[in-house]
């Protein structure tokens, strides 16, 4: 209610002040009106005060068709953004539907750059064509030998592809670096410090050989029976170098169809070239650089020809850099002089069988983390193992261990170690052993 209402109302008699302006019958109705809330339809201000009523009436929170209204209201929004997505996710896949219904493109490989725009190009189907290119491709980017996609139908180059490497040349390169330090090679100092002369040295100091005017060797043959290290010394340089390092069995690099062993090593130099500084360890190199004879068979002369790339890489027009090669192999009599050739092999290093001295050293460096008891002598376990690789060495420890293991102690004797040489012994012997009259000799021992 007014104040102009309740006064007329209540007809109070308080003093006021005069207003300057007189108070209607209209007026004086209408506050009445509102302070009951019976404001006849055909009084004027009826339309403003149902106005203001329906006003309180819809800012009211209990009201329930507000509420309703601002549910219907949420869920409009809501199925506005749905249909956002919705749109968006059906131009997605249109996209996708055009690129899978655009037509194939032809590869090829450029010849020679002609003009601005233009280039030969040969393609797998035979004829060579003079194309042009597309506005987005530059004109030093138009190289002979690169590989490019057309267009089917006006044979324009529309992009330039990355050289293609074959699958085992990528997978060559040594990701996770080997744990074997040289510290876990015993009996092998000097073949070691030659060996790092040659591999290490160039690429850790190439300013001495500067310096002296000479170029560093390009590669290290190691040579000697199986199980006596030669692997186990590239796991140590691979280690302790921070240069690349990539490897490869000879076996791979022998192919069925004719050119691609040849390709595989000429990829496998130029990715070495790219990751400068790098290492190539070739091992098992006999499997592809045998001896070359006079054989006829299609098989021979496919392996002939990827030697005769492994040579061309090795000593050929394009300079190594800084890449080195090691190369393993068992079977240094049957490769082919060419490649034993210095500028190609500059070094041969034999891993001999360990002597006394080096199988106590192989010895101290495979029971260096294991439970010995106090009566362990290796010295007199190194006297019975004559003939022993490294490898048999190593498993004559395990064997120890294993047999300690099964009687429930903590500690291995020198009962143990005596029974794991017979055990490796007896092994070896068996028709498919590799041990001979010596090492049955050494078995004798025993007996």
């Amino acid at each position: 209610m007014t104040e102009k209402a309740r006064k007329a109302n209540e007809g109070s008699t308080e003093d006021t002040e005069p207003s300057d302006v007189p108070i209607s019958e209209d007026e004086v109705w209408r506050d009445n009106a509102l302070a009951h809330g019976d404001l006849p339809q055909d009084r004027p201000g009826y339309r403003s005060w149902e106005g203001e009523m329906k006003q309180l009436a819809w800012e009211d929170d209990n009201n329930p068709w507000k509420r309703e209204a601002l549910r219907i209201d949420e869920e409009r929004r809501y199925l506005q953004n749905k249909v956002m997505r919705m749109d968006s996710k059906i131009m997605s896949l249109n996209a996708e539907l055009n690129r899978m219904k655009s037509p194939p493109l032809i590869v090829g490989t450029i010849i020679e750059a002609y003009g601005e725009d233009q280039a030969i190009v040969s393609t797998t189907a035979g004829p060579s064509f003079l194309v042009r290119s597309s506005s987005s491709i530059s004109k030093e980017a138009l190289k002979p030998g690169v590989k490019v996609s057309m267009n089917k139908d006006t044979m324009s180059i529309i992009s330039i592809l990355p050289s293609s490497r074959d699958p085992l040349v990528g997978a060559s390169e040594l990701e996770t670096r080997p744990e074997v330090t040289f510290d876990d090679i015993g009996g092998l100092e000097p073949q070691i410090d030659e060996l790092r002369e040659v591999i290490e040295l160039p690429l850790l100091d190439p300013e001495s050989f500067r310096v002296v005017g000479i170029d560093p060797p390009k590669g290290v043959l190691l040579i000697g029976p199986p199980g006596c290290g030669k692997t186990l010394i590239a796991k140590a340089i691979a280690n302790a170098t921070r240069a690349t390092f990539l490897r490869m069995v000879g076996s791979e690099l022998v192919q069925k169809y004719i050119g691609e062993g040849s390709r595989m090593v000429r990829e496998l130099f130029q990715f070495a070239r790219e990751r400068s500084p790098s290492i190539i360890f070739l091992d098992e190199i006999d499997s592809i650089a045998g001896s070359r004879t006079d054989s006829s068979t299609s098989a021979d002369r496919e392996v002939y020809r990827t030697l005769i790339q492994l040579l061309a890489e090795l000593d050929g027009f394009d300079p190594l850099g800084d890449v080195r090669i090691i190369a393993a192999t068992n079977r240094p009599d049957i490769l082919d002089p060419a490649i034993l050739r210095p500028g190609r092999i500059d070094r041969i290093v034999e891993i001999p069988l360990p002597d006394l001295t080096s199988r106590i050293e192989i010895f101290k460096v495979h029971t260096r983390r294991m439970n010995l008891d106090p009566e362990v002598s290796l010295e007199a376990v190194s006297l019975i193992t004559d003939g022993f690789n490294g490898a048999q060495i190593k498993s004559c420890c395990t064997e120890a261990g294993m047999f300690a293991i099964r009687a429930h102690r903590r500690a291995v004797n020198m009962d143990d170690l005596k029974r794991a040489v017979r055990k490796v012994i007896e092994g070896a012997s068996s028709p498919s052993g590799m041990f001979n009259e010596k090492g049955k000799g050494v078995l004798g021992m025993f007996a």
